[in-house]
């Protein structure tokens, strides 16, 4: 994926407000029982000033507490005063707790609705994505930025920002307390505020960039731990356990290697800020101290001043760590925002669902990936209702042929038509419902045979669904099955073998009913018998379908109406099986190097030929 993509910020502040929508009014209400928490924390510092001084002391009430405690209770005695005081303390704790509660069931609700959102939006956006797109992405960085970076995202608005909202009255509240208490000693536990703040900036810039490389660290390391889980039976075979762990251990050892060095950079911030709290607690005592001796302020305003400082400085020193949170929300908001921004497939203003019938037509097609041509200049007409067999060496362009025909790929040179109508002119979705494609190495689900069968039909009736697989010479294997239909084929179908998994992939395609059937050398993994009776029983059953086989194999290609033979991607020969073995050239080679004496003999008695 593209490492260097980044929102502006203006659309990554719209990014979270489109998400936040419908949950805002729950983080609304955590903020306001946040706000509340800190108030109801603020009382306890007071009643041990008050306690100290007018209960313990003989200071009398002022200001705001003379109105709120009553005459009555310094008259009460220190005993009974003290159980009040106690108990208000109690109060104001139960009242914190409560606010707490309300905090943490509001944050649930509005964090789950948030990125609930942000899931579903991911997971139907790339469900729209190009092939093209797909293919030039690793599936692990996919799954990573939409797991741990949509996590983190998440973190960043249910936690870090209302840390922030949280932090900043708590700052404010505690500093216009702590100023009616006493201007000198304020403006002391002020003065390492902006340091910190300071200090905390300089991080943040430092710790972004470091946050991005090690993301991407981790979405190589997700993609090489993925491939290797769906490739295992490769390893096993070729022996290349000590190969993928010595990769695996170089990527793993990078990533460790940057968490690492994030680990270092982490460590001096906080032993700086260590450093920090511990001098300016000790700068507070001596001048608060000087203070209280000189008269300048009561034991109890003392006590309570130390009390609110202490509550300041985790929420300060925090910040850094709010901040470098804050950062790697920044990155992963560009990871995620990257994949909501890639181009959906569209289909053209006036495509239509029209009928896809009538003969295909290449027009002069010219097509390449990367710069590199596949395809160059290739024309041909297949008929409706006929067999088209196509032809030709790794590379030369086979399945890109159908590939542009489903419109996996968008055409860059040339045109394709069906019954006189230009592919780009049908709606997307319904020219595919209307192609059935089987490839070479084709995908099951980790489900059940029946359910992969029935992928897409699933209002299919199990009669339908065994005749399909009887056509696929799939049916009787699948019976031999303790669970039959029901058996579970395990993830990428690895419970099946190669040819039951080609064979049940084109029992699926021929449940579609598709007007056009494409075979994309899908009977490689099976033998030459099953491959014979499989044809036989789709010419039987396959009625006015156009069919497209692509095979390496003469024998599974010599009947269809016309062979094309690809040679660098331009179009070598074309015509019928007779045709091709009477002149030299391509097929005729490769006819007479598959073909011995005893196999055409065969053929002709079987009057393949």
């Amino acid at each position: 994926m593209e490492p260097q993509f980044k929102l502006p910020r203006r659309e990554k502040t719209e990014l979270i407000l489109r998400y936040l929508r419908g949950s805002i009014h729950f983080f609304v209400l955590a903020l306001f029982f946040t706000c509340l928490g800190i108030v109801f924390n603020a009382l306890t510092p007071q009643i041990i000033r008050l306690t100290v001084d007018s209960i313990l002391g003989d200071k009398p009430l002022t200001g705001l507490a003379a109105k709120l405690v009553p005459e009555s209770l310094l008259q009460a005695g220190p005993i009974k005063a003290l159980w009040i005081a106690a108990l208000a303390v109690l109060a104001a704790a139960a009242a914190r707790g409560v606010c707490n509660y309300g905090q943490r069931v509001q944050l649930s609700k509005g964090s789950e609705g948030f990125v609930k959102k942000i899931r579903d939006d991911l997971y139907r956006h790339i469900q729209h994505l190009s092939y093209a797109w797909h293919t030039a992405h690793a599936t692990g960085d996919m799954i990573q930025r939409c797991t741990s970076d949509v996590d983190v995202i998440r973190s960043f608005v249910c936690n870090q920002l209302v840390e922030v909202v949280r932090t900043v009255f708590l700052i404010v509240l505690y500093l216009v307390i702590m100023f009616r208490m006493n201007v000198k000693l304020s403006l002391v536990a002020s003065l390492f505020i902006p340091i910190v703040g300071l200090s905390s900036g300089v991080f943040y810039k430092r710790i972004s960039s470091r946050f991005q490389v090690a993301d991407e660290a981790e979405g190589a390391l997700t993609t090489c731990a993925q491939e290797n889980l769906t490739g295992v039976r490769v390893v096993r075979a070729f022996g290349r356990e000590r190969y993928e762990v010595e990769r695996f251990n170089e990527k793993n050892n990078r990533f460790s290697e940057l968490w690492i060095k994030l680990g270092k950079l982490l460590s001096v911030y906080w032993a700086s800020g260590t450093f920090l709290t511990t001098l300016q607690i000790m700068v507070i005592i001596l001048v608060g101290v000087t203070e209280t001796v000189h008269g300048n302020m009561s034991l109890g305003s003392f006590l309570a001043f130390v009390s609110y400082n202490e509550a300041l400085t985790w929420p300060v020193r925090s910040l850094g760590r709010v901040l470098s949170e804050m950062s790697k929300a920044g990155v992963s908001i560009d990871r995620v925002g990257y994949i909501l921004k890639a181009p959906e497939e569209e289909d053209l203003p006036d495509a239509v669902d029209a009928p896809v019938e009538g003969d295909i037509v290449f027009d002069h097609v010219t097509f390449g990936y990367g710069g590199q041509p596949v395809l160059k200049d290739v024309s041909f007409t297949i008929k409706e209702g006929s067999t088209f067999a196509i032809l030709g060496g790794t590379g030369s362009g086979k399945s890109t042929l159908v590939h542009l025909l489903d419109r996996l790929y968008n055409l860059e040179e040339g045109s394709i038509s069906i019954g006189g109508r230009d592919i780009r002119t049908f709606r997307q979705a319904h020219l595919r419902e209307n192609i059935g494609l089987v490839l070479q190495e084709p995908f099951l689900f980790s489900r059940t045979i029946a359910e992969n069968i029935a992928a897409t039909r699933p209002e299919l009736s199990r009669e339908e669904l065994r005749r399909a697989a009887s056509i696929a010479c799939v049916d009787e294997a699948i019976s031999e099955f303790p669970q039959g239909y029901e058996t579970l084929v395990g993830e990428r179908g690895v419970t099946l073998s190669g040819g039951q998994k080609q064979r049940v992939a084109i029992a699926r395609m021929l449940v579609q009913k598709a007007p056009i059937m494409i075979f994309d050398d899908s009977l490689s993994a099976v033998d030459a018998e099953t491959d014979t009776k499989i044809r036989a029983a789709l010419r039987e059953n396959l009625g006015s379908a156009t069919v497209i086989l692509i095979s390496h194999r003469i024998t599974t290609l010599m009947q269809a109406d016309q062979i094309l033979v690809l040679d660098d991607g331009k179009v070598a020969e074309l015509g019928t099986h007779s045709q091709l073995i009477a002149r030299p050239g391509i097929y005729k080679e490769i006819y007479d190097i598959q073909m011995s004496s005893d196999d055409r003999r065969l053929i002709a008695e079987r009057g393949d030929a």
